[in-house]
């Protein structure tokens, strides 16, 4: 929990991850690459007394992960997003495993939603079908620009990936975070697109779609999808660290967001180790529209906050809110009376 000025937070970070870049875990240069370019957003965008460097930035494992997301970092929860990238490290980026072994040392406070790719087509699929048994899934985290073979990404709505949905429903797996961001060095910017979002929304009632990183650079093309369909969500990762080194560009984001989308539909999370939450957590806190911007946006309330940094993170996830942290009107399975309609309707 983070208290300040007398208001008390619940914090869920909704993405975090625990990686291996190191040379050794590296197929071929791009696997190089990709964590030079994850690297790169690190340091342009952190303040300077939360960089860190290179070395530890490739692995920093189990230990320094509880301390900085747990000790440090404000959170009551942390929800893992698998990244695995096979084709370019030899037990993929994300560590399963470890994840999963934290999962078991922390109970009520680790959620590890895995990930799938339904170019593996069938036996993809009864691989989902095991590990949604094994690893209790109710998320998984999808990389659409992903290579495979000679395929250098997807899309939601491909045949094979309707089926991995209608498999989800089946499973009970709700909640299909993707990444719709910022391109990484090798993946393919356009493999991002976030249009198959809007065709799998419509048709998947069922799911709940959270598109990481609210489809940067294409916020415009994913606010016009989040405000018409009542089922997509947006995780703040990547769109936050412009808090710090340009904070009017965040205020035009969450702006946008809130007017858009609504403060029920807006997720925070840190993309852990990319960015450390205990900054991140307390410049939003801290943080307010410019006055010169509040013609076009309205202020944010302490009551929106709250509910960006982790009510409604745990309403998807029905995890358990002490009825202190809640917000007025919420209810007790955590979700907020009077959800905002669409601002087209």
């Amino acid at each position: 929990m983070y208290e300040k000025n007398g208001d008390k937070y619940f914090i869920v970070d909704g993405h975090v991850h625990i990686w291996d870049a190191r040379e050794s875990n590296q197929k071929n240069v791009h696997g190089k690459q990709f964590i030079d370019c994850f690297y790169d957003y690190h340091k342009n965008l952190s303040p300077e007394e939360y960089l860190w460097d290179y070395e530890t930035y490739q692995y920093y494992g189990s230990a320094r992960f509880e301390r900085d997301i747990f000790g440090e970092g404000h959170v009551d929860h942390a929800i893992f997003q698998a990244t695995l990238l096979s084709e370019f490290y030899r037990t993929g980026f994300g560590q399963t495993e470890e994840a999963l072994a934290l999962v078991g040392r922390h109970p009520g406070k680790l959620t590890y939603n895995h990930a799938y790719d339904p170019r593996h087509e069938q036996a993809g699929l009864e691989q989902l079908r095991r590990d949604a048994e094994r690893m209790n899934l109710q998320g998984v985290k999808l990389y659409t620009a992903e290579w495979h073979g000679d395929s250098r990404g997807y899309k939601l709505d491909d045949p094979w990936s309707r089926r991995y949905l209608e498999e989800c429903i089946e499973l009970g797996i709700k909640n299909i975070h993707v990444h719709k961001g910022p391109t990484i060095r090798p993946l393919d910017r356009d493999a991002f697109d976030v249009a198959d979002i809007d065709k799998v929304a419509t048709d998947y009632l069922d799911l709940r779609f959270v598109v990481e990183h609210v489809g940067l650079p294409r916020l415009e093309d994913f606010c016009w999808i989040g405000t018409q369909e009542s089922n997509v969500y947006g995780g703040l990762a990547v769109a936050l660290p412009f808090i710090h080194t340009r904070p009017r560009y965040f205020a035009q984001i969450i702006g946008e967001l809130l007017y858009w989308l609504g403060e029920d539909k807006i997720l925070f999370g840190s993309d852990y180790a990319l960015w450390t939450p205990k900054w991140l957590i307390e410049k939003f806190v801290d943080f307010q529209i410019p006055e010169d911007m509040q013609g076009e946006y309205d202020p944010i309330t302490v009551e929106e906050k709250k509910k960006i940094l982790g009510l409604n993170a745990a309403a998807l996830y029905d995890i358990d809110v002490p009825a202190e942290l809640r917000v007025s009107g919420q209810r007790a399975d955590g979700i907020a009376n009077g959800t905002r309609e669409s601002v087209a309707s």
